[in-house]
């Protein structure tokens, strides 16, 4: 009976130190290194600022490296607006061997003879992959199937079929290093875009096959890799600054305290929205969007404040 009390009391101790609020709130830039996982970064994000309430925007794979946004306290609620927020890599694409990943990690699957390229035929095919277009996510990613993520069927050696996905290639810039079958690659590219899928498509395109190595990325939005720091010495930026990629409200206190209880508010008059609500000292109050002649909100920040 004593072990019976002792241990219900241990849990609910416990369970009161989990749901202890968040004390920071802000976002964290991180550079990933190679090997770790996004849910690794978070992890370790969450002993180094000894908090909880700790997600990511925009998995990236282990093998890549580069910009990963952290949102830290309610920031974590901004992260679909961040996860929307085009994207930038650095790569190399590796003509004349396909994997079964698309990548360098993948086990060979098919081979091609591609000596004769050069970069103006690589560039011509390049073309038919920049703008709207359709893309089939691959089996190792984390697209879910009826309840499971795809990496997950791929790992049993499963393979079902996949719709394509409307994705948008900004810019598709290459060129030829020393080795005649590898060339470097920058992708600016809309949310959702495989740029492994990118590169086994070109290798199509080109008569044969590709795979992609050397991933980075280098910007999410304006947040760029001149500002991101390693995860161990993660340095928070303010609230306010997360949503720095979307247009802005300023409200009077009067509005103030009807965003504080969620209520709509009048629209601007041009833009359609997200808007980043803030109060006339800069506080992040809200993010609204738009519906009709007014604005409603969509994520409410009372306990978000300044802080970082």
């Amino acid at each position: 009976m004593n072990g019976s009390t002792r241990y219900c009391a241990t849990s609910r101790s416990a369970t009161i130190a989990r749901r202890e609020p968040p004390k920071r709130h802000g976002l964290g830039v991180v550079d990933k290194a190679a090997g770790w996982t996004s849910h690794d970064v978070v992890a370790r994000a969450r002993k180094v600022l000894g908090e909880r309430r700790v997600g990511h925007s925009g998995t990236l794979d282990p093998d890549a490296t580069g910009v990963l946004l952290l949102g830290v306290g309610s920031v974590t609620r901004l992260l679909r607006y961040l996860t929307a927020l085009p994207k930038t890599y650095t790569c190399e694409i590796v003509c004349g061997v396909e994997t079964d990943t698309l990548d360098a990690g993948g086990v060979v699957v098919a081979s091609y003879e591609m000596g004769g390229l050069d970069i103006d035929a690589v560039r011509r095919a390049s073309q038919s992959l920049i703008g709207a277009i359709d893309q089939v996510p691959p089996m190792v990613s984390a697209v879910h199937h009826e309840g499971r993520r795809l990496h997950e069927l791929a790992r049993e050696g499963i393979e079902v079929e996949r719709a394509a996905r409307p994705v948008t290639v900004h810019r598709f810039v290459l060129a030829p290093t020393a080795d005649p079958l590898v060339y470097t690659a920058e992708v600016e590219c809309s949310s959702g875009t495989y740029v492994r899928v990118l590169a086994a498509d070109l290798g199509k395109a080109l008569g044969g096959g590709a795979h992609l190595r050397s991933l980075r990325r280098t910007a999410i939005g304006s947040f760029t890799v001149a500002e991101a720091q390693p995860v161990e010495s993660l340095i928070l930026l303010d609230p306010p600054t997360a949503m720095r990629d979307y247009s802005s409200l300023m409200v009077d206190d009067d509005t103030a305290r009807l965003v504080a209880h969620g209520r709509p508010i009048e629209a601007p008059a041009e833009g359609e929205g997200p808007w980043a609500v803030h109060s006339t000292t800069g506080r992040l109050l809200a993010v609204y969007e738009r519906a009709g002649d007014m604005v409603k909100p969509s994520v409410v920040l009372s306990d978000a404040g300044e802080t970082a």
